[in-house]
């Protein structure tokens, strides 16, 4: 193995580091669509951050093949976001909770005798707990 196989693949328009977050996200929500080949490799290049050649040592596959595997996941995870869409109802259900998680907060500030109501204080735990398990 040469120095170069530990390195990342080359530059790539999906390797920010927003990019890798999502692909990150998408891999959680349609990892297992992927053959169980193409899941493993990404699993091993985004989950663990092993390089290229060492997937491919890991794997006995070619550096090329761990590249082009990786390649062909992204597009088909992209592909099931863009049909599907559950990252972005995800993402929108998220953003939501936490909206009204701050209205009833704000409500609290303003008037200090809700906090002492038990329906506030259920709702404020349970808009918690949601975005705990998100």
């Amino acid at each position: 193995m040469s120095m170069n196989d530990n390195i990342k693949a080359e530059p790539n328009p999906l390797d920010t580091v927003e990019d890798i977050y999502e692909i990150t996200v998408l891999l959680d929500f349609y990892g297992h669509l992927l053959t169980e080949r193409q899941h493993e490799i990404m699993d091993l290049y985004f989950n663990s951050d092993l390089s290229l050649g060492e997937i491919a040592e890991e794997l006995s596959i070619s550096r090329q093949g761990v590249y082009d595997s990786i390649r062909k996941a992204k597009q088909a995870l992209l592909e099931y976001e863009k049909k599907l869409g559950l990252v972005e109802r995800f993402k929108e259900q998220e953003k939501n909770i936490e909206k009204a998680l701050d209205s009833l907060k704000n409500m609290g500030r303003k008037s200090p005798e809700l906090v002492k109501d038990s329906d506030y204080r259920q709702a404020i735990d349970l808009l918690e707990k949601m975005l705990d398990t998100l």
